[in-house]
């Protein structure tokens, strides 16, 4: 999603941080017994730090925010102090509310961050254990729990207000703006290869006018603006540690002002692909039903208490929208010479480009059977 060179940079400079000194400055009761990296994610720079406080032992999750991908990570905090808080308030009731929700730490000076030397922005979870995470769906179970996750997580902030909320990166899912953009790489196409891809160029260009219909449906009021996580794929959400229930949405740095289909776009399309999302071999690349069945299953049991006819409406064309939104910025970036996705290959970018495409294809040729769900 971000800029791979970007990220490096940045998790390498905060690495060298005097991880003991910052912890120092949020409100963390005991002793800080260890501090230990953690590799997993790619944007922020990540560690696990255990504290023992009259000899109980708890973890908690220290980030530096990378500022490259989020230039405002006052407000990144902001967001998400406000969205944890109206979830608190829902599950407050519940015995194992520590594990269904992110618990911000705050600072000594009441903060939700601590800033560094450097001007760099730190922050402090309470660290979830005893919880599983998934990389893929491996099977209908999977994907019902995904959709039921994310249909709960917006459930829970259906009454929120979202424009109290900052937009954390403007036009993320504006798909006009993305089609300027490939119009613009096109048009210089500064490495000449834009002969070498005309026939994905002219099915992105023919498809255009559909691709707009979520956002213009937002900008018109047909869709209501609500809460959007933005990034609901399976290894955002915890379950529990015997695999058996989905329990807390996690990384909200994303979160911001939007329509919730971008949300069940997204998760459609990482969700029901069978293939990788740079497969070179496009014949492995298809939508698939069952999961598709089982996930909506999942997001409808929890969403229909608080859906519109318009956005219940639109549902199964959201996997399709967010699947070309992808498809445009791959192309765009392949033609504008690699300067935004980080590439392991010459062809990456449109190799990921043309597995978006047929994506879209396999879900066109399954039309009818999607609707019916």
């Amino acid at each position: 999603m971000f800029n791979e060179k970007k990220r490096a940079y940045t998790r390498k400079k905060g690495a060298n941080m005097d991880t003991a000194s910052l912890l120092e400055k949020f409100s963390i009761p005991g002793t800080l017994v260890a501090t230990k990296a953690n590799h997993q994610g790619h944007i922020n720079s990540t560690y696990v730090c255990t504290f023992n406080d009259q000899g109980t032992q708890t973890k908690y999750t220290l980030q530096r925010i990378n500022s490259v991908v989020f230039p405002h990570p006052e407000e990144v905090m902001e967001n998400s102090m406000l969205v944890t808080n109206h979830i608190k308030s829902k599950i407050a009731g519940l015995p194992d509310k520590d594990q269904r929700c992110l618990t911000v730490i705050s600072a000594k000076d009441g903060k939700p961050y601590v800033i560094d030397d450097e001007g760099g922005y730190w922050r402090a979870y309470r660290y979830i254990e005893h919880v599983a995470t998934y990389d893929t769906i491996s099977d209908a179970s999977k994907a019902y729990q995904l959709g039921e996750a994310i249909g709960r997580f917006q459930n829970q902030l259906s009454d929120f207000d979202s424009q109290k909320l900052h937009v954390t990166i403007p036009n993320f899912h504006n798909m006009g703006w993305r089609y300027t953009q490939l119009l613009e790489a096109a048009t210089k196409d500064c490495k000449n290869r834009l002969s070498s891809v005309q026939l994905e160029y002219n099915f992105l260009m023919e498809n255009r006018t559909r691709g707009l219909s979520l956002w213009e449906g937002m900008e018109s009021g047909r869709f209501p603006t609500r809460v959007t996580h933005n990034d609901t794929k399976m290894n955002n959400v915890l379950f529990s540690e015997d695999g058996t229930e989905a329990l807390c949405v996690i990384d909200l740095d994303t979160v911001m002002p939007g329509t919730i289909l971008f949300d069940t776009g997204d998760m459609i399309r990482t969700a029901t692909n069978t293939a990788c999302e740079d497969e070179k071999d496009l014949s492995k690349v298809h939508c698939n039903v069952e999961l598709f069945a089982s996930l909506l299953k999942g997001y409808r049991s929890q969403a229909d208490r608080f859906l519109t006819k318009e956005e219940s409406s639109m549902l199964v064309e959201s996997g399709r929208v967010t699947t070309q939104i992808m498809a445009v910025r791959f192309l765009s970036d392949y033609l504008s010479g690699d300067v935004y996705y980080h590439i392991d290959r010459p062809e990456h970018n449109l190799d990921r480009a043309r597995t978006q495409i047929a994506l879209m294809r396999s879900m066109d040729s399954e039309w009818e059977r999607l609707k019916s769900l």
